[in-house]
């Protein structure tokens, strides 16, 4: 598989680049980004070019790979599935609704595989935790605490300069990746409460269609000292834990990419596609409403 990264910034130069290159069942062949001399350098670290036209990368890959903010993604992620690219995408899929069924539908339309990038479903030891956990059922409740600290004082994230990140926070950034694991253990979200917290923080109450109810806390304003990420099932099975990430988001990245190419060759849509990155921004767009009303919000 002809794979292209569209995006120059930290993701991109940090893990999507590196993963493109090493991948021995894909071939990297080019970069392209807003800034042509960004693309050019990013590309020249990994021996590819940099692309100043996209249509032109778009015609010579077979998929691309998106590291781009979710303003930006889906408008591109359209026209690369009208291209025929196969889609790796990144989460949030887009910070609207019209604009993430516009991916979705380009994907249907196209017949175009897709994956979202959400780094926990992804995971060594979090895959085989999720499946068996859907499995077993039978779960009451759910706890979920994802509390960054790129703002914090005293962080040296590299995406605290993230304009996207700035403005919508920790709902729209770790939220994804709460509900990406929630979702397919104890069903699909029907009902959705948010209550502000300090600064970014925000947590979300959610019922879900097989009668379970979740709790989120995200954050990513947490102390130094207080970050850390943490998921808990109670139900008929006793009480179970997310195991924690041992690897880093590189190791994630090689095997969303597998996924990508598997649903390619099998023409299968993959459980992580553009329509379950819809139903995430749908999620968090009843999340915001009930932040601004009080009430609680029927998604």
């Amino acid at each position: 598989m002809r794979i292209g990264l569209l995006g120059t910034g930290p993701w991109a130069e940090r893990v999507h680049a590196p993963v493109l290159a090493e991948h021995s069942g894909l071939e990297f062949t080019g970069v392209w980004g807003r800034r042509p001399e960004a693309a050019e350098a990013l590309g020249a670290a990994h021996g590819v070019p940099g692309y100043a036209d996209l249509d032109r990368l778009l015609a010579e890959v077979d998929a691309v790979s998106i590291a781009l903010p979710p303003t930006v993604q889906a408008g591109l992620a359209v026209r690369a599935a009208e291209a025929g690219c196969h889609l790796l995408l990144d989460k949030p899929v887009a910070l609207t609704v019209p604009d993430a069924e516009a991916v979705a539908e380009a994907v249907r339309e196209h017949k175009v595989a897709s994956v979202v990038f959400f780094t926990v479903r992804f995971g060594g030891e979090q895959i085989p935790w999720i499946e068996r956990q859907a499995e077993l059922g039978g779960w009451f409740t759910g706890r979920s605490d994802w509390l960054g600290s790129v703002f914090a004082p005293g962080s040296t994230s590299p995406y605290a300069a993230s304009p996207w990140r700035v403005e919508k926070g920790a709902l729209w950034d770790v939220g994804p990746h709460a509900l990406s694991v929630l979702l397919p253990v104890l069903g699909d979200a029907t009902h959705v409460t948010a209550a502000a917290g300090p600064l970014d923080t925000v947590h979300l109450v959610v019922r879900h269609a097989g009668g379970a109810s979740s709790t989120l806390a995200l954050s990513l304003t947490a102390p130094l000292a207080a970050g850390g990420t943490g998921m808990e099932l109670r139900g008929e099975h006793g009480v179970v834990q997310l195991p924690p990430r041992g690897e880093g988001p590189a190791a994630a990245l090689h095997r969303a990419l597998d996924a990508l190419r598997a649903s390619a060759a099998s023409g299968e849509p993959h459980p992580c596609g553009a329509d379950f990155g819809l139903r995430v921004v749908e999620i968090l767009v009843g999340a915001e409403r009930s932040l601004a009303t009080g009430a609680t919000v029927a998604v």
